[in-house]
C-alpha cells in the first residue's frame, strides 16, 4: 500500500490539571524567569481534569487524516491502558496502525499539563515507550509514501533521523521535519547532512536562533543561513507573533489569528501539519499553506487538547494576509537565489 504521508513520532497520554491555586512567581533560577509554585506539604484542589491523546506523531497525523489524506503513524507504545487508548483514537481518525508497535519495557509516554487560571502552563513529561522504537522494528520495505513527516524524536528514535531521511531520498519520498531537542543536538556535521536533504523544515524562533547561531531578532540573517543549509522550504514560528517562511528567494510573513486561546497544547503541531496539508492541496503555493497552517493552529488552541479543535477538509476558515519580500539584504543572497 502507498500512503500520502507516513509520520514518525510519539504518542502520548495527556492529563490536564486546571486550578486557580497554581501560583506564578518570578525567580531568576528558572529558565524562563518565572515558575509555577505549589504550597509544599499541602493538598491542592483541582478545578478540572481532562484526558486526551497527544504526542507530536499522533497530533500531526490527526490533521492529515482530517484533511483527507491516506495516513499511517509509525511509533512505539506500551502494553498498557494508555497504549490501548492510543490505538482506539487512531481508529477514530482512520489513521493506519500497521506501523504501530508495542513494548513491555516501558509505559506509553505521558504528559501532565498544569494549567493556571491565567492560561499559563507547565508540562511534566514522561518519555517512555516512544523512544524504544529501533531500526530493527521498522518494516522498511513497506514504507511507501509521497511524504515522510518526522515529528520531534527522542531516545533511540532520534538516532534514526539520518537513516530515515536517507531512506526517503533514495526512494524519491519528500521529507518534512520538525526536529526536537535530541535531533538538534546531533553532531553538527551529521545534522548538516540531514538538513541538506530536507524539503520542509519547521523550527520555532528559539530553535532557529540556536541552529544558526544568530540572534533571533535578526530574521533575514537567520533565513540566509537556513537557506544555505536546507534546499527546501524553511519556516520559523513566533507564537502569538505569527510565522516567517523562506523558499530561498522570498520571505513570507503572516501574523497569527486573533483568537482567545484556551490551551496551547499542539499549537506547533497543528500549524506544521496544516501547512504541509495546504502545500500539497494547493500544489506548492506557500501563501495558501501558511493560511491553512495558521487557521488550523488557531482552531486547535481554541479548545482543550491537541486534536479537539483541528480543522476538517470542508471547514471554512479565516485567511490571514501574507506579505512577501525578497530574502536578500544589502545584496546578500542565499545559494538558492543565485
Amino acid at each position: 500500500m502507498k500512503y500520502d504521508i507516513i509520520i514518525f513520532g510519539s504518542a502520548t497520554r495527556d492529563i490536564f490539571l486546571k486550578s486557580d491555586n497554581f501560583r506564578m512567581v518570578g525567580e531568576k533560577k528558572f529558565v524562563t524567569g518565572r515558575g509555577l509554585c505549589l504550597s509544599l506539604g499541602s493538598k491542592i484542589d483541582i478545578d478540572d481534569i481532562l484526558f486526551s491523546i497527544g504526542g507530536g506523531g499522533t497530533n500531526v497525523a490527526a490533521t492529515f487524516a482530517n484533511q483527507g489524506f491516506k495516513v499511517a503513524f509509525c511509533g512505539m507504545i506500551g502494553k498498557d491502558r494508555a497504549g490501548e487508548e492510543v490505538m482506539k483514537e487512531l481508529d477514530e481518525f482512520k489513521i493506519d496502525k500497521s506501523f504501530v508497535f508495542k513494548t513491555g519495557k516501558k509505559l506509553t509516554n505521558h504528559s501532565v499539563i498544569l494549567a493556571s487560571k491565567k492560561k499559563e502552563r507547565t508540562i511534566l513529561s514522561y518519555r517512555g515507550a516512544a523512544g524504544e522504537l529501533s531500526r530493527k522494528d521498522i518494516p522498511w520495505s513497506k514504507l511507501k509514501a509521497e511524504w515522510l513527516y518526522l515529528a520531534p524524536l527522542s531516545g533511540k528514535l532520534s538516532l534514526l533521523t539520518e537513516s530515515l531521511v536517507n531512506f526517503a531520498k533514495k526512494r524519491g519520498i519528500n521529507v518534512a521535519i520538525n526536529p526536537g531537542r535530541s535531533q538538534l543536538s546531533l553532531p553538527r556535521k551529521q545534522l548538516e547532512r540531514i538538513l541538506g536533504k530536507i524539503d520542509i523544515l519547521f523550527l520555532n524562533q528559539e530553535e532557529a536562533s540556536i541552529l544558526t547561531k544568530i540572534p533571533y531578532k535578526k530574521e533575514k540573517e537567520i533565513f540566509l543561513k537556513l537557506d544555505e543549509m536546507v534546499p527546501g522550504i524553511c519556516l520559523m514560528t513566533k507564537g502569538r507573533l505569527g510565522v516567517v517562511a523562506s523558499d530561498g528567494r522570498y520571505l513570507y510573513r503572516a501574523k497569527a489569528l486573533n483568537v482567545n486561546p484556551i490551551d496551547w497544547t499542539g499549537a506547533g503541531d497543528s500549524f506544521a501539519s496544516g501547512f504541509l496539508s495546504g502545500l500539497i492541496q494547493s500544489r506548492g503555493k506557500i501563501e495558501h499553506a501558511l493560511q491553512l497552517g495558521i487557521a488550523n493552529s488557531a482552531a486547535c488552541i481554541s479548545k482543550f487538547g491537541a486534536k479537539n479543535g483541528l480543522l476538517r477538509k470542508k471547514d471554512r476558515w479565516k485567511n490571514v494576509k501574507v506579505r512577501r519580500e525578497l530574502c536578500s539584504q544589502n545584496n546578500l543572497c542565499s545559494k538558492k537565489c543565485k
